[in-house]
Parts: C-alpha cells; structure tokens; sequence
C-alpha cells in the first residue's frame, strides 16, 4: 500500500448503513494463502482488513458488496503493523465510516455462513477514545485473548457524528458461557469497570430489526 490514503479509495454512492440489505449471494471466499516471509511472527489465524463508508443523505439502495472494500490481508505480526501503520486511526475518519478485521474467509456480512448463527457485542463509545480502544481491541483479538477457541469472527469499529462503536462477532450466538467469556474479556482488555453493561445483539435480530425498520447503527 502506497500511504494510508489507499485505505479510503471506496465508491462514496452507497446509501446503506453498515447493517443493511445484501442482494448478493454470499459464498465463501477463495483466498490464496497469504505467503509468510522468512523469520516473521505466524499469528494463530490469517485476516482480511475491510472498509465501508456510508454517504448519509442518499436514498438509493445500492449493493452492500460495492461498499465493502478489502484493504488487505495478512497472517503474520510483521505483516499486521505494516498494514496497520499506514491506515488512518478511526478518530481520523469521516463520520458513517467502518473497519473491518476477520478471519480470511469470512466476510464482515450477517449472511455469511460463519456469522448466520452468531451475534455481537457492542460497545458505545464517548467520542475521544475511539482509537485507543480500537487498537486494544485488535490486538487482544490478533493475540488470541479472547481463549474462545474458533468462536470469534472478527471486530468491527463504527465512526459516526455523535458517537462511535466497535463490536465483536462470534458464530455461536447460543452459547452462553462463550459470549459471557468474550464479553468479559472485552471488559478488561478495553479496561471498562466491572458494572459496565454491554450490548449483545445476535445477527438473527439484526436482520429482524432491519426489515421491521431502520437498519441499526452499530456495526
């Protein structure tokens, strides 16, 4: 990537919110595996890094794939802060703005078939704190923190005017123990107080919420 720019080449006519309807089939990718080079740091799994913008104010609905744009990918610690270092910081981002980090192969969409049966957690944020929380959080993911095994997805961090979000996904939205467990790593990884509630929402609502109405806002 030439300089942090690259990131946000992305079409600006997108009328979606980041939760919004898909009319593309969602099939799992075909990725070639990501070449690590000698002496570098293997993370436990490899990733995607994505982005999206919302133009607020446009009526028309576009296709939400048009709007989600891969950044890069990679498998390594080396390859990771490489990428990392050349991207805007969310605080730095224009409002209705989105990142995306999960696992090669899954994409940041409900009808994706790793997410179809999972949910998220979703932390609002104060403006001001957006970035340092978003990079905790990555790094507690990268460096399997979590200890959910398989569970987790990917993170997503939202930018918008009043507030911003970041979110955790995982597969198993019916799994108690699992999302207690996520839920209190996230607690402590972000430093959040003990008697902080977060939101868990699963996709299944998501796209129940949508269709009754106004697509919801966090990521």
């Amino acid at each position: 990537m030439a300089n942090k720019f690259d990131a946000l080449k992305t079409s600006d006519d997108s009328g979606e919110e980041e939760n919004s309807p898909r009319k593309s089939d969602v099939h799992k990718e075909d990725l070639p595996e990501i070449e690590v080079p000698p002496g570098d740091h293997r993370l436990q799994y490899a990733y995607s890094f994505w982005f999206s913008r919302r133009t607020p104010g446009k009526q028309a609905i576009h296709n939400y794939d048009q709007n989600l744009k891969r950044v890069g990918r990679f498998a390594t610690v080396e390859q990771f802060w490489n990428l990392y270092s050349h991207l805007l910081r969310p605080s730095e981002l224009q409002g209705h703005s989105d990142y995306h980090v999960f696992k090669d192969g899954i994409k940041p969409m409900w009808e994706d078939e790793a997410n179809q049966k999972g949910g998220k957690w979703i932390v609002r944020l104060r403006k001001g704190v957006v970035s340092r929380c978003w990079e905790n959080l990555l790094l507690a993911m990268l460096g399997e923190q979590f200890m959910v095994g398989q569970e987790i997805c990917g993170v997503v961090v939202s930018v918008r005017f009043q507030e911003d979000f970041i979110s955790v996904w995982n597969r198993t939205a019916s799994d108690q123990s699992t999302t207690a467990r996520i839920r209190d790593t996230l607690k402590r990884v972000l430093n959040f107080p003990p008697n902080t509630i977060l939101e868990y929402k699963t996709h299944t609502e998501s796209l129940k919420t949508w269709k009754g109405g106004p697509p919801p806002r966090p990521a």
